[in-house]
């Protein structure tokens, strides 16, 4: 097992954004492979989608003094490797995935989705308020 970080200065610290990052990137690797006529259609679409999960993690972290607006962008990032994981599907659908790599890119996603919920439900240990002056 990892030995985790006591204090997060960066959201790249993060292991799921390292987890989102380097799956978008397998994906982005995967999607060159993809025929031309997906170009502007599926290859677009899951390439966004998987970037934003991470894009919206970013976020999220900047946010922790709004305890609401981070919760709020962890539930984008979640909504996001949500739909990468339906065009995952329409992906194998077109013969363009074999069941076994669908099978890791959709498990990485529940995985990353699992990690966010648990920042969701535990915000109050990544969130902070600047306190005002009287």
């Amino acid at each position: 097992m990892r030995e985790r970080k006591l204090q997060i200065s960066h959201f790249r610290e993060l292991d799921v954004y390292r987890s989102a990052f380097s799956t978008a990137m397998t994906i982005f690797e995967i999607t060159k492979t993809f025929p031309a006529e997906e170009k502007y259609s599926l290859m677009d679409q899951i390439r966004r989608s998987s970037r934003s999960v991470c894009a919206n993690l970013a976020e999220a972290w900047r946010k922790r003094r709004y305890p609401a607006v981070f919760t709020n962008k962890l539930t984008d990032a979640m909504q996001e490797a949500s739909e990468t994981q339906c065009w995952l599907e329409f992906c194998s659908a077109c013969k363009y995935l074999d069941d076994a790599r669908f099978a890791e890119l959709d498990n990485n996603y529940e995985n990353i989705i699992g990690m966010l919920c648990r920042m969701e439900e535990k915000a109050h240990t990544f969130c902070y308020t600047k306190k005002i002056a009287d």
